[in-house]
């Protein structure tokens, strides 16, 4: 593992680092921030996964969320979105919503995906083993949040993995899909064409079937540009209701997709994984 960048931040250390992935068979960059608190012993963990066309590097630019992470004594890690380097294949047309930074946080199983694009083991298995290991951080405390598509792999991870996550929070994220253009297109490049392989990357259904509940919080904007074709929150407040699962859905008057959203409200969303953390 190699440090690539280091800042002191509200009395904490925003760093970079650069390791080789077994998992997605590339190297590898993920940022990570270290609270004040962190010098005196481990902290809990918060993993942000962000949206398309990101890396490691928009969330801790972008959404301010050093200085209540500083104040709640919480490390963040950021991975980024999708396995990168030569020899890793990107979307033949170059979309952005396919291939190069939109690994969905899945496992690929269909050529020529399937020996890069293992973004939900990276996520679950690997990176935490990572952190774990060489920082100052108490891998039992470990709550997980995200962006769009990221918001979509931290809901369909924490699902999937209640055990390993005491909460998980959303911005805008893209709740189902396995019924829209972003998703269908991601999820059948990536897995094929048998849609009941989906449903394990899908929040909507996994919700219906959690037999194990953890806090969730979603913020969605209701300006958002993407919101009734792409994101629909509503679906996923239905398998809640249906399912009897706890959900905290707010729909946000005036904001959209961007980060000015996200600044706006992660004081929020640190302060309910503090809560459970």
């Amino acid at each position: 593992m190699e440090q690539i960048d280091a800042h002191r931040c509200f009395g904490g250390q925003q760093l970079r680092f650069r390791h080789p992935s077994a998992v997605l068979d590339c190297d590898m960059t993920f940022s990570l921030y270290l609270p004040p608190q962190a010098d005196k012993g481990p902290v809990p963990v918060l993993y942000w996964l962000s949206g398309l066309t990101c890396t490691d590097e928009n969330f801790v630019t972008k959404a301010g969320a050093q200085r209540y992470a500083a104040e709640y004594g919480i490390a963040l890690v950021a991975p980024d979105t999708s396995p990168r380097g030569e020899g890793v294949p990107d979307d033949p047309e170059g979309a952005y919503d396919f291939g190069l930074g939109a690994g969905f946080y899945v496992n690929a199983s269909q050529e020529p995906w399937a020996r890069h694009y293992r973004m939900y083991d990276y996520v679950v298995e690997e990176l935490p083993a990572l952190i774990n290991a060489q920082f100052p951080v108490d891998g039992d405390r470990t709550a997980i949040s995200g962006h769009s598509m990221g918001g979509h792999g931290a809901l369909t991870i924490a699902l999937k993995n209640p055990g390993r996550y005491r909460s998980v929070s959303a911005f805008a994220p893209i709740c189902s899909p396995m019924r829209c253009p972003w998703g269908e297109k991601a999820l059948v490049g990536y897995l094929g064409d048998n849609r009941e392989y989906w449903r394990d990357y899908d929040s909507s259904e996994l919700i219906r079937r959690a037999n194990q509940h953890i806090p969730i919080l979603v913020d969605q904007g209701d300006a958002d540009n993407f919101l009734r074709e792409q994101l629909k929150p509503e679906l996923l407040q239905q398998a809640a209701n249906a399912a009897g699962y706890p959900l905290e859905l707010r729909i946000q008057p005036g904001y959209d997709h961007s980060y000015f959203f996200i600044a706006s409200l992660i004081g929020d969303h640190l302060h309910f994984h503090a809560d459970h953390l």
